[in-house]
């Protein structure tokens, strides 16, 4: 009987020996919540290298927009690359915040969110101008001509990438005629034959081999007169041969022999003097368009009889 005592404690003592060996368990450490991405507005606000653009977007009165649940993908320039425009530029725009500026700014958003990979494996966006971003990854990420910097900034309702330039939209083919004042002709029997809408067309790329006035003043007197009374007629078959599909760059019309026009008669390339095509010579090579490119030639191109 006392050796079943004395077991018994033995036990009893050997137990409150183990339990006082054993560690207690630490409490589990509670995880360090991660911060929550901030907005796009935000994100530009915290950097400090973006106040010019920051100014500007609140004049425009775009904080809201580019505070909004988006996404958005902000082609964001730094006050370095805005100090890069012209002297006064930039208070100009802030004059008339609503005019230019805007347009602007909108031409650095494009709706969605664009991450570096996605920028390299496409040619362009549309931006929230409507007029769009082309993209070349020949020598880094350049996006109309500037250069990213520092890519995919997460932002809670999109993603900024950083330029080291501002970026300034450019007019569609009609815009730019337009605006150069050699074409008043060529812009006249355009808007005649009903072909301005086609050529300011934003989500189409052309070429256009553009006669100057003095090239239509060549022409026999009382010819362009007589192509305006019949605009749908052979003054529309003469421009539309004037005009292929896609966007030819210089380098592209020297390295063929032949170009397909929207007439459907193709334009022959020489290059033995100069550069000519059906024998016009080129003036100026390359004048870029939101929607294609404007090569000026010096003759009027007719096309040949069917």
């Amino acid at each position: 009987m006392k050796s079943l005592t004395l077991l018994g404690i033995i036990v009893v003592m050997a137990a409150v020996l183990v339990a006082g060996c054993t560690t207690p368990e630490e409490p589990e450490a509670t995880p360090t919540p991660t911060p929550m991405p901030k907005t796009i507005i935000e994100t530009a606000q915290d950097a400090g290298s973006f106040t010019t653009l920051i100014a500007a977007v609140e004049a425009a009165g775009l904080t809201g927009t580019l505070s909004g649940e988006g996404p958005f993908t902000v082609f964001a320039p730094t006050d370095d690359a805005v100090d890069k425009l012209p002297e006064g530029t930039v208070a100009t725009l802030l004059g008339d915040p609503e005019g230019d500026l805007k347009d602007i700014l909108l031409y650095h958003v494009v709706a969605g969110e664009l991450m570096a990979e996605d920028v390299a494996s496409q040619p362009d966006a549309m931006t929230l101008l409507g007029k769009r971003l082309r993209f070349d990854t020949t020598e880094g990420v350049m996006v109309d001509g500037a250069q990213v910097v520092t890519a995919d900034i997460v932002c809670s309702n999109g993603v900024i990438h950083v330029i080291d330039a501002m970026m300034l939209p450019k007019g569609n083919i009609v815009e730019t005629a337009v605006a150069d004042g050699r074409f008043t002709t060529l812009v006249t029997a355009v808007q005649a034959a009903g072909l301005d809408g086609a050529l300011s067309d934003e989500t189409k790329d052309y070429t256009v081999f553009a006669p100057t006035d003095d090239a239509f003043a060549a022409l026999p007197a009382g010819t362009v007169e007589g192509l305006l009374e019949e605009p749908e007629g052979a003054l529309t078959d003469i421009l539309l041969y004037h005009v292929a599909e896609g966007r030819l760059m210089a380098a592209d019309v020297i390295s063929t022999e032949t170009i397909e026009t929207l007439q459907g008669s193709p334009l022959t390339i020489d290059t033995a003097e100069g550069v000519k095509v059906n024998g016009a010579a080129i003036l100026v090579t390359d004048v870029e368009c939101s929607n294609g490119v404007i090569h000026v030639i010096d003759a009027v191109l007719i096309p040949p009889e069917s």
